[in-house]
């Protein structure tokens, strides 16, 4: 969808004066105006602005669709109908209207749409994220909970963690000491993805860490493009001209060489042991690729685990991990920074909580409550993924009095609902503080905070990211005083957002460290 601002831009003029367009326009016009089905009740759909002939709403959508959507959700609702090309679009931009649709009729929303790039980039949609509501999305799910996703999973990764921030740590420290600024975002992204490489893959692919970055930029870029084809399928060739499909097959190609390579390399360390009658390593050593490949050898699952479902599997919880956990942590700093009072509260915690350590550990996360309201704040003016995954009705239903046909794509917009002044006193300022004398937490199962989504479809990696944010944040704000270079302004700070389904800064966030003695 975020890519229909760029459509119009380079191809709007031509459309519009290319004769085969417009005979197919009318042509669509005609059919509906003429062929019109008579006799049946009349639908009463949610509020709409007016809509173009054949491509509907398109043309409401701008270049940050989560903005541009907010912004008619003010003057027609919080419930709202759309239309893109023939495809009908329910927009959910409130809390107790997010309530209904992901609580009680959950289960009708369920399953996602079917998108030419999800197809493209994912295997068929055969990952978790993506993959069709059934049997197959039950097992895999599973698996990933179970095996890597679970309470005790996640705390058996602490010292991989602890780990991994104290290298960032000391990389940061030997920054400072030179006089140079520190590209957060780049150390951000780089610990994430060494942390998920070494649990999930087995180990750290740091030669690869740049190449990463890049092709994690444009996945994203790519999962929040939507084909033209997807909602008008007569202009499908839209995306071999302006490059989308050429990119897409780019990116697709590059990650499945990678992962085959991760494959190849555990399926010979497999045999080597049996070779070697070393034995196999112990469930303790396994990381998430033995498990997947002990599961297609001895066909555990109700289906042949094929190696592209290994891969697509791979795949999501490789580039989700990395890059909403990155997000969340560079939009944490960019507020810390933007706001010192708010630093330097945090920052006592830290200091108080660690009773003169020089770092912070697992153990002492549970005590700093200031940070996790730090935290709480961030997400809810910076959910990672503004407009949660796609979902699509699989029955006609009635919402809140408005009838909602089967086949309508939902996008619940928690980027508006984390701003709703309904639900927030003063909800455009950044205050933890409301998070301290409250119960509202962002596991699904308060409305008004989803960063992560609700119900079946809720991100399963909320404690995995969470145990990793808290664990960097705190440390960060302990160990180091934090500016911006050159003396500039915290108001001066750039938060111009980027483009695709994860919402990054724009431009990295550079800022000085000031080591602290303890």
């Amino acid at each position: 969808m975020s890519s229909f601002l760029q459509f119009l831009d380079q191809h709007g003029t031509f459309l519009i004066s290319c004769p085969l367009f417009l005979f197919f326009s009318l042509l669509v016009i005609f059919s509906v105006v003429l062929i019109r089905p008579t006799g049946k009740r009349k639908l009463v759909l949610p509020p709409s602005p007016p809509k173009l002939p054949v491509v509907g709403n398109l043309h409401n959508i701008g270049r940050h669709p989560h903005r541009s959507l907010k912004a008619l959700a003010q003057r027609f609702g919080p419930l709202m109908s759309l239309r893109f090309g023939n495809v009908p679009i329910l927009v959910v931009s409130s809390a107790d209207a997010a309530c209904e649709i992901m609580k009680t009729h959950d289960l009708t929303f369920v399953n996602r749409p079917k998108r030419g790039f999800f197809k493209k980039l994912l295997y068929d949609c055969k990952d978790v994220a993506f993959a069709p509501y059934g049997e197959y999305w039950r097992q895999m799910r599973s698996i990933c909970v179970l095996n890597l996703l679970s309470n005790k999973r996640v705390q058996s990764y602490r010292a991989v963690r602890e780990e991994e921030t104290d290298l960032a740590m000391e990389k940061i420290e030997k920054s400072s000491s030179s006089g140079l600024p520190i590209n957060l975002s780049e150390i951000f992204s780089a610990t994430t993805n060494n942390v998920i490489c070494r649990i999930a893959l087995g180990r750290k692919y740091s030669e690869d860490t740049n190449k990463f970055k890049k092709l994690l930029r444009e996945f994203t870029e790519l999962l929040g493009t939507s084909d033209v084809g997807d909602y008008l399928p007569w202009l499908a060739w839209i995306s071999h001209v302006n490059g989308f499909n050429a990119k897409a097959m780019k990116v697709a190609k590059e990650f499945d060489e990678f992962l085959d390579g991760v494959i190849e390399e555990h399926m010979n360390l497999h045999n080597k042991q049996i070779n070697d009658h070393k034995g196999i390593q112990g469930e303790d050593q396994k990381d998430f690729v033995d498990v997947l490949l002990e599961i297609q050898r001895q066909n555990t699952v109700g289906f042949p685990m094929e190696r592209m479902n290994i891969k697509a599997v791979i795949l999501d919880m490789f580039a989700a991990g990395t890059d909403t956990t990155s997000t969340a942590l560079e939009w944490t700093m960019t507020e810390l920074l933007r706001h010192p009072k708010v630093m330097k509260e945090v920052q006592n915690e830290a200091r108080k909580v660690s009773g003169g350590k020089s770092s912070i550990s697992d153990d002492d996360l549970h005590n700093m409550n200031y940070l996790k309201a730090v935290i709480k704040e961030t997400l809810r003016l910076h959910p990672p993924v503004p407009l949660l995954l796609p979902t699509i009705s699989t029955k006609d239903v009635k919402i809140k009095g408005y009838d909602i046909v089967q086949g309508t794509e939902l996008i619940i917009n928690a980027w508006a609902i984390g701003r709703d002044p309904s639900s927030w006193e003063k909800p455009e300022e950044f205050l933890p503080d409301r998070f301290l004398n409250n119960t509202i937490d962002f596991k699904g199962h308060h409305f008004e905070l989803i960063p992560f989504g609700s119900g079946r479809r809720i991100c399963p990696g909320i404690l995995f990211a969470m145990q990793i944010n808290e664990l960097f944040l705190a440390n960060l704000v302990h160990k180091f005083d934090w500016s911006l270079p050159g003396g500039a302004n915290e108001k001066d700070l750039d938060v111009t957002e980027s483009f695709g389904i994860t919402i990054h800064k724009k431009s990295p966030l550079i800022a000085t460290a000031n080591q602290c003695s303890f």
